[in-house]
């Protein structure tokens, strides 16, 4: 899936800035493991529709891109100094492409009706707050790892939101903390990985990744000052 029919230093894990990211111990495995390198956005190189950059003091041309970058990331970056503006129209395949990251995101959310999804809805759409205001999380459309979140909801929080339309708000979900633990208990979601292989008509599940959590929020930079929380595999009984 990384691959396809490239060799491994045709293919490159794109970020910004990777050496610098939290998740660079999973970039530095991935290259281990599959020979594809973590390649900064500003270390490309545009010539025409193709793009290069330099391995081995060789410029080499790189063929499929296993994108890890954010453009929400990208736009806060004004610092970083890139030749390459990667929205044009170019010569490479991307696994997967960046467009994915607002198709399939928090945007689809209020258009799901289903029991076991929270009920959500764009911000510029609500006519009238619900009453309960307080079980309900204010969320920006299109940032990434609980950026922006809101989770102690209160009028004051949306008199200062200037574009409504790239908000959302969603009914809180209530996460038992139903993990033991040699503290106190832990809470978890439990997301599946998919992978959708060319020719296929769907994607199909290969992978879970269970995150495990002390505080309002899932996610370990919220809690950093606790232990047994982060990111784990949940094993299924049959």
């Amino acid at each position: 899936m990384i691959l396809g029919p490239y060799q491994p230093e045709n293919v490159i894990l794109l970020e910004i800035e990777p050496e610098q990211q939290k998740t660079r111990i999973d970039f530095y495995c991935t290259r281990d493991i599959t020979g594809v390198r973590p390649v900064c956005l500003s270390a490309l190189i545009r010539e025409g529709d193709r793009l290069y950059y330099m391995l081995n003091g060789n410029k080499t041309r790189v063929n499929r891109i296993y994108n890890r970058m954010i453009f929400d990331e990208l736009h806060s970056r004004k610092d970083l100094q890139t030749a390459v503006d990667i929205r044009q129209p170019l010569d490479v395949e991307w696994v997967s492409h960046p467009d994915w990251f607002y198709r399939i995101s928090k945007f689809t959310l209020p258009f799901l009706n289903h029991p076991n999804i929270p009920a959500t809805y764009f911000l510029n759409e609500v006519k009238q707050l619900p009453p309960d205001l307080n079980n309900y999380v204010l969320k920006p459309l299109f940032s990434f790892a609980g950026q922006g979140v809101v989770i102690n909801l209160t009028p004051p929080h949306l008199d200062k939101i200037g574009e409504p339309a790239n908000w959302i708000l969603q009914r809180k979900v209530q996460y038992a903390p139903a993990i033991r633990t040699p503290g106190k208990p832990a809470k978890t979601e439990i997301r599946i990985m998919y992978l959708w292989q060319n020719g296929q008509a769907r994607p199909k599940p290969v992978l879970n990744l269970a995150r495990l959590s002390k505080g309002d929020m899932i996610g370990t930079r919220y809690t950093d000052n606790e232990t047994w929380v982060g990111g784990s595999v949940a094993f299924f009984e049959r």
